[in-house]
């Protein structure tokens, strides 16, 4: 057998015409716009929350503590008394799934907002339904993400913006008029308004792991 016929008898590789690989790109060129279409609906038009809804017992718990909060939340009729206060009042206290569920008494807020608890960090969801005659997102919903940390230092409340994302895409401190990672407390407490009547008025507070403790001064 010569060189000619042994090179003829190897196996030739398998040849595709100009049309099929054409074929096959417009193919994977329709995959990579279906995969692209389907990530922006999710993220940047994500669909509503899922309320929540507590168990029979949780939902006793949170009933005991509106209750201590406000008397009238068991419908008795109210019957005239000489006032007085309870310490025991001044002490709010509330698991993140008893703050979500509070939200989703509310139908407006029910699917549109969401709370979570960490250390020293309360971080919240907002659907924020864009109008109608905005450019190119009117009438579309959007997702903007919070963090907020939250502590008791030296005697005051300590509030800061930790920053906001839309679309999962961090919003630039210059965005946010420079209030990124600044305590909102000292930076407006100063000056007679909410930040100073909500420092004055509160004693401590804390958020640990799924729970929010707020002490209010007499």
């Amino acid at each position: 057998m010569n060189a000619d016929s042994s090179f003829d008898s190897r196996p030739t590789g398998k040849r595709y015409s100009g049309w099929q690989v054409a074929f096959f790109v417009l193919l994977a060129a329709v995959a990579a716009m279906l995969i692209t279409g389907w990530f922006v609906y999710r993220v940047l038009f994500p669909r509503a929350f899922t309320p929540t809804e507590l168990n029979p017992r949780e939902q006793q718990v949170l009933a005991a503590k509106i209750q201590q909060i406000d008397a009238t939340a068991n419908d008795t009729p109210l019957e005239p008394e000489r006032y007085r206060e309870n310490n025991d009042k001044r002490t709010l206290n509330f698991t993140e799934r008893e703050l979500n569920a509070l939200i989703a008494n509310n139908p407006a807020m029910a699917q549109r907002f969401s709370i979570a608890l960490t250390d020293k960090l309360a971080s919240a969801k907002l659907l924020v339904p864009v109008p109608p005659d905005f450019p190119v997102l009117g009438g579309k919903t959007v997702q903007v993400n919070a963090g907020l940390n939250l502590s008791y230092t030296n005697g005051r409340p300590v509030v800061v913006l930790q920053g906001l994302s839309l679309w999962g895409v961090p919003i630039p401190s210059a965005w946010m008029s420079g209030l990124k990672n600044v305590d909102l407390v000292q930076e407006f407490g100063g000056n007679q308004g909410f930040w100073r009547a909500f420092a004055d008025g509160v004693d401590n507070i804390s958020v640990t792991e799924g729970e929010l403790r707020i002490q209010l001064k007499e």
